[in-house]
C-alpha cells in the first residue's frame, strides 16, 4: 500500500483535546520501560523527547527515573499548553523543561543529550531525513537513541482493523486520526533506508502488530 501523508503539525483544538484525553497509559508507560530496559544509563542523563505530545512520556520518565531530566519538543503550541499543564500537575517543572519548535532546527546544542527518544513522530514529517538527521546531531557520542513509531499496515482494510483493535471505545476524532497516521507511516524496509541514509548503522524491528522501535548507540563521530 502506498503511504499516504498526513498534516504534519497537530494544531486543530479539537484533535489535541481528543488526543490528550486519549488513555496511553499503557503504551506510553511499555515505552519507558522498554527505554530504561534497553539503556539503563537514561536513568540518570539527560533526555530529548522529540514530539512529546501532552508530555506524558516526559512525565512518566521524569518519575520513573528522579535522576533524569528531560527536555520535551512539540511543534504544536496547543499541545505545548496541555503539556505545560500536565508538567506543573505533576509538579516536575524543576526536571522536564518544555520547547515549542520544529525539526530541523531546534535552538538545541549539537551533541547535548544523553539520549534522544521520540514515539509516533516520525510518520508525520514530509521528510524524515530531517529527523534522523536531528537525532544524530542532538545526541552526544556514545549516546543513545530510542525511537518508536507505527509502521503501514498492508491495506486500508488491515489499517481499520488495527484501529477498531486498539482504540474502539476512543473519540471518533482520535480513531480517524489513528487510521491517517496507519496511513501515513513507514514501512520497516523504508525505515531501514531511511537509517543508511543517515548513516546510524541500526536496523528497525517490529514491536507489535502496528509499532516498530529503533533502538541504539550511534558511532562516534
Amino acid at each position: 500500500m502506498k503511504r499516504l501523508p498526513e498534516k504534519e503539525v497537530m494544531d486543530d483544538e479539537t484533535q489535541v483535546i481528543a488526543y490528550a484525553k486519549a488513555d496511553f497509559a499503557g503504551v506510553n508507560q511499555a515505552f519507558v520501560g522498554r527505554l530504561l530496559a534497553a539503556h539503563p544509563g537514561a536513568a540518570r542523563g539527560s533526555i530529548i523527547d522529540l514530539g512529546c505530545g501532552p508530555a506524558d512520556i516526559p512525565i512518566r520518565l521524569a518519575q520513573a527515573a528522579p535522576e533524569a531530566k528531560v527536555t520535551a519538543v512539540d511543534a504544536s503550541a496547543p499541545m505545548i499548553v496541555l503539556a505545560k499543564r500536565a508538567v506543573a500537575k505533576a509538579k516536575l517543572e524543576a526536571r522536564v523543561t518544555l520547547v515549542e519548535g520544529y525539526l530541523p532546527g531546534l535552538p538545541l546544542p549539537d551533541g547535548g543529550f544523553d539520549v534522544v527518544v521520540s514515539n509516533s513522530l516520525l510518520h508525520q514529517l514530509p521528510d524524515p531525513a530531517a529527523f534522523w538527521g536531528e537525532v544524530k546531531r542532538l545526541v552526544r557520542p556514545g549516546g543513545a537513541v530510542f525511537v518508536m513509531d507505527l509502521f503501514r499496515p498492508a491495506s486500508e482494510a488491515e489499517a481499520r482493523r488495527i484501529v477498531e483493535a486498539a482504540a474502539a471505545g476512543e473519540d471518533p476524532v482520535l480513531k480517524e486520526d489513528f487510521y491517517n497516521s496507519l496511513l501515513a507511516a513507514f514501512s520497516l524496509e523504508e525505515v531501514a533506508a531511511q537509517l543508511a541514509a543517515a548513516g546510524l548503522p541500526f536496523a528497525p524491528t517490529q514491536a507489535s502488530e502496528r509499532h516498530l522501535v529503533v533502538s541504539g548507540v550511534p558511532p562516534r563521530l
